[in-house]
């Protein structure tokens, strides 16, 4: 179940994002102004710009699965400043949730999960997935869309959730 609910939605979402980021690209074309405008949006003062967002999204995503498998993440210097290295970004952390398989999610809901900011605490890894990994993931993807829609992109719901397994 944690990997249907993480690697899974996670890859989904995260090739979400890029499409919809996508379309700020031709939004931006359209209107004739540097992209670099809304790379740089932000809904708030004190709220990080849409790159940072992405970075967080996908850091959230390839370090949550790690430390609920004990799988090596791979590392970002978060220098990303173009969309194409965002999308480099998405992509790359696209290709390590793939390398996942439901068999290393076997332990996952009893491990111990701790982060150096947690000063000592801990949560089991199913606590770790409900309560912090899958909402701050979501927060960021959905902060990302929210700031494209604030500066006009047109994005919408179907956007967001992305293609449905219907069944007839």
């Amino acid at each position: 179940m944690f990997y249907e609910i993480t690697i899974t939605q996670f890859v989904k979402m995260l090739n979400n994002l890029s499409t919809f980021m996508e379309k700020g690209v031709q939004f931006a074309e359209t209107k004739k102004f540097d992209v670099e405008v809304l790379l740089n949006g932000r809904l708030a003062p004190d709220q990080f710009n849409l790159i940072r967002q992405v970075q967080i999204a996908c850091d959230t995503a390839k370090l949550g699965a790690s430390r609920l498998t004990g799988k090596e993440a791979p590392s970002h210097a978060d220098t990303e400043k173009t969309l194409p290295e965002l999308k480099a970004r998405i992509q790359s952390t696209i290709a390590y949730l793939q390398s996942f398989s439901p068999n290393d999610y076997v332990e996952a809901a009893s491990r111990k999960i701790s982060q150096p900011r947690w000063e000592g605490q801990w949560l089991t890894g199913e606590e770790f997935a409900i309560h912090h990994m899958i909402p701050n993931f979501y927060f960021h993807i959905t902060t990302a869309y929210a700031i494209l829609r604030h500066n006009g992109v047109d994005v919408g719901k179907k956007d967001y959730l992305g293609m449905m397994p219907y069944k007839k």
